[in-house]
């Protein structure tokens, strides 16, 4: 909703300072009308725009790559938990106990959330707990001999792998865009609209084309900030990977 709101405030700044400048400009003094000083306005609004579309494509480029390497993150996640899964089926039965309750984190970690209470993402007592129960599980292996050994040593590694993940996970949840790039864009934006409708038609269409630019940019700034946090909002990461996961698990004896 913070974003929604985001969106909406950027589109009435950008739609009043084209539609004000396009009501008012005629309130300047006359002499502010040639058209030298519209000729000089229009140049310096040219490197705004110039200087707005290199920092949105960069800012575009950013959040893009930041969403895909967390979907891979993801994906290696799940991953991860299915090796540790397999790891621990080729133990046997001593660790049915462990496999249940790694059952139990993944089950709750695939709900399809991707909210500030997911256990995935947020460390809450009850997440925290449903994974460390499956270290418990694991410490509490006693190999019977040199091939169990072998089998209990590479559970451990994996666990431990997942809990690094999980953290590198919950570090990258909240965007990485910082709000005064976002206020200095618009900034940018606010000048090059108010240049628009300088001494511009008052007419219909006019209006009109004002509105529906300011509604896109606001639109696109929108789009990049909800890819810049890929675990909220509309476009946010699959929890497929996880859902795999733990129909595979269950699936398994």
């Amino acid at each position: 909703m913070a974003l929604i709101a985001t969106a909406i405030l950027i589109f009435a700044i950008l739609s009043s300072a084209g539609i004000g400048c396009l009501f008012f400009h005629h309130r300047v003094m006359s002499r502010h009308h040639d058209d030298a000083t519209l000729s000089v306005i229009r140049l310096i609004a040219g490197i705004f725009v110039v200087m707005t579309s290199l920092v949105l494509g960069l800012m575009i480029n950013s959040a893009k790559n930041r969403f895909d390497g967390i979907n891979r993150d993801v994906h290696a996640f799940a991953t991860d938990l299915v090796l540790l899964d397999r790891t621990l089926q080729l133990y046997g039965s001593d660790a049915a106990d462990a496999r249940r309750r790694l059952a139990r984190y993944v089950e709750r970690a695939a709900d399809g959330k991707w909210t500030s209470r997911d256990p995935l993402l947020v460390s809450d007592k009850t997440s925290e707990e449903l994974l460390n129960d499956v270290g418990n599980s694991l410490r509490s292996f006693s190999p019977a001999d040199g091939e169990h050994l072998a089998v209990w040593n590479d559970a451990r590694q994996e666990y431990s792998k997942i809990v690094e993940l999980r953290w590198a996970l919950l570090e990258q949840s909240e965007g990485s865009i910082p709000p005064p790039i976002v206020a200095m864009v618009v900034t940018w934006l606010l000048l090059v609209f108010a240049s628009f409708g300088y001494r511009a038609p008052r007419n219909a269409i006019v209006i009109g084309s004002l509105l529906v630019a300011a509604a896109l940019m606001s639109s696109t700034i929108y789009l990049i900030l909800e890819l810049d946090a890929p675990f909220s909002g509309a476009i946010s990461v699959s929890p497929a990977p996880l859902q795999r996961v733990l129909a595979e698990m269950k699936r398994q004896p």
